[in-house]
C-alpha cells in the first residue's frame, strides 16, 4: 500500500500551471477567493488528501496516464464548453436505488445540488426517474459475482438520444452494474466527451 503525495511546487503547477499569464490572474484573486485553491497545496490539507494506493491492480497503477495541468485541460481543443443555448446539467436516474436508508428522491436531489455547487454558474435539472426496462440496454449476469450489468454502450447511446436541446450535458446514474465489452468483468462509468453523456454506477 502506498500513497501519492506532490510537493506544494508540484500541485501549484497542476492547478495553475507556469503560464504567466494563469498565475497572475491567480494572484490577483481576492483573499476569499484564494482561500479553496490554498487549501490544495498545503499536505496536510483536509480538502485534497493523498491518493492511497491498496495494491498493483488499483486503476491509477494498471491503467497509467499521462499528467495534465489546468492549462492544458483549459486549451484542450476537445473540452466541451457550455454556451447561452447549451447550458444545463441533466441528471437521469435509472432504475432503482434499492432498499437503502435515503429514497432515489433524496439522493439525485442531493447530487443536484453537488453539482450546482461544484459547477458553478450551470443550471442543474434532474430528469424523471426511468425503470431499466425503458432504456431497451442488453444485459448479462456477471460469471464472477452473479451480478446484473447493464451494456454501458448501449445506456450511452439511450442517454444521447434522451439529451435535451439546452443540455451541456446529461449524466446517467444507477446502482446497477455496467460492462462495455464481453471480456471486461465491469466499469465504473463511460461518457462521451464529444457528445455531452456519461453515466455512473
Amino acid at each position: 500500500m502506498r500513497a501519492i503525495r506532490h510537493s506544494e511546487e508540484a500541485l501549484k503547477v497542476a492547478l495553475i500551471s507556469k503560464s504567466s499569464a494563469l498565475v497572475k490572474q491567480y494572484e490577483s484573486l481576492d483573499p476569499g477567493e484564494r482561500l479553496l485553491m490554498n487549501e490544495a497545496f498545503r499536505r496536510d490539507s483536509i480538502l485534497f488528501r493523498p491518493i492511497t494506493l491498496q495494491s498493483a491492480s488499483d486503476w491509477i497503477s494498471a491503467h497509467p496516464e499521462p499528467t495534465q495541468d489546468f492549462e492544458e485541460f483549459y486549451r484542450d481543443p476537445y473540452r466541451k464548453k457550455p454556451t447561452p443555448q447549451s447550458n444545463t446539467i441533466y441528471i437521469q436516474a435509472i432504475g432503482s436505488f434499492g432498499e437503502s436508508r435515503v429514497s432515489t428522491e433524496e439522493y439525485v436531489t442531493w447530487l443536484k445540488g453537488y453539482c450546482e455547487a461544484f459547477y458553478y454558474g450551470m443550471t442543474v435539472k434532474l430528469l424523471a426517474p426511468v425503470p431499466v426496462s425503458v432504456t431497451g440496454c442488453s444485459f448479462r449476469v456477471n460469471d464472477n459475482t452473479h451480478n446484473l450489468q447493464i451494456h454501458a454502450g448501449d445506456l450511452l447511446r439511450y442517454l444521447k438520444r434522451k439529451k435535451p436541446s439546452d443540455a451541456f450535458c446529461i449524466v446517467g446514474i444507477t446502482t446497477i452494474d455496467l460492462f462495455p465489452k464481453e471480456s471486461w468483468n465491469f466499469v465504473f462509468g463511460q461518457a462521451s466527451l464529444t457528445e455531452g453523456v456519461s453515466e455512473v454506477d
